[in-house]
């Protein structure tokens, strides 16, 4: 059976090349307007307020674990914030320890915050289906998990990059499937909480070559056509016919990363009926030819200073 998420999470190649131990005391108030990549925390002691633009504001307490997959401004303050306009500098204790808020005495609140990439090129159209802002309350494992992280990127042991990567990616498994029953924001998460639209979700995964229509799929969700599609565009934030095409396309880019595959084979693959109609719907889509697309990746990868790419902001699918 096809695990839609952890076929996304996948794709987006995490890696943790940031992370912090942050304790702070008193009133603070921290804000970063030019976030640029996805940012996670997790309250190890103490409590503190997360607001992130276009957001309500979430009160974060000891256990819980947040996480901001693309670029919004992010502001992290105490319960009691300091007056409007106040602006705390973190100070910096040690390579990859901070505090903030007063400056001697004990502290109220510590916790384990940093950011992360995601090496696929096409992270901006994979994150838009994922939540915006996950928070997840009472789970140890994802507390334990990011305590993990931030080992290994202190740490210089062998491997390193490799350890991060595959305790991230389980880490965004982790808090992503941890948000069932939550107000989750329209997503792919969202959709696959819901028992009438995930077994349509995991066709389209499943076969996603299959000649779907919206028909189809209402009657894997055992739902009216009407019904389905206004369930599906409010659970996830797209039609169903969006998504399909948003999960062709992920799955055509990146089998023209790897190479070895004709525009032909790939078309066949992901559901057209022939190379110039595919390629049609990918330069629509992507804004440039199959070809072209493949030879720019090619080029990049071989590129002396190729680097990660942020995800940047979530783009409708």
């Amino acid at each position: 059976m096809a695990d839609p998420l952890a076929e996304v999470v996948t794709l987006l190649q995490p890696n943790a090349p940031h992370a912090k131990a942050v304790v702070g005391a008193g009133a603070w108030a921290v804000r970063r307007s030019n976030l640029e990549e996805p940012f996670y925390c997790v309250l190890l002691e103490g409590a503190c307020r997360l607001e992130v633009d276009a957001h309500a504001a979430v009160e974060l307490r000891e256990g819980d674990f947040a996480l901001v997959t693309a670029a919004y401004g992010v502001t992290m303050t105490s319960l009691e914030p300091p007056p409007p306009g106040a602006a705390t500098i973190p100070s910096e204790l040690a390579p990859g320890r901070f505090r903030v808020g007063r400056a001697d005495g004990p502290v109220d609140l510590r916790m384990l915050a940093g950011n992360c990439c995601f090496g696929s090129p096409d992270a901006a159209l994979l994150v838009s289906l994922l939540p915006q802002v996950v928070h997840v309350r009472d789970e140890r494992r994802l507390a334990s998990l990011v305590q993990l992280v931030g080992d290994e990127t202190r740490a210089q042991r062998p491997a390193r990059e490799v350890v991060l990567a595959r305790l991230l990616e389980v880490l965004l498994i982790e808090a992503l499937r941890s948000t069932a029953g939550t107000a989750a924001s329209p997503s792919l998460v969202r959709g696959l909480t819901d028992v009438r639209l995930a077994p349509a979700i995991r066709a389209i995964h499943a076969h996603p070559a299959q000649a779907w229509t919206v028909a189809a799929l209402a009657g894997e969700a055992a739902l009216s056509r009407s019904a389905f599609f206004e369930r599906f565009s409010r659970s996830v934030g797209v039609a169903p016919m969006e998504y399909l095409l948003a999960w062709r396309m992920a799955i055509a880019r990146n089998l023209l990363r790897r190479g070895g595959w004709s525009v032909a084979g790939i078309a066949e693959h992901v559901g057209y009926a022939s190379a110039s109609t595919f390629s049609v719907a990918f330069s629509r889509h992507a804004g440039i030819s199959p070809m072209r697309y493949a030879r720019a990746q090619r080029e990049r990868s071989e590129a002396p200073d190729a680097t990660t790419v942020p995800a940047g902001s979530a783009v409708p699918a």
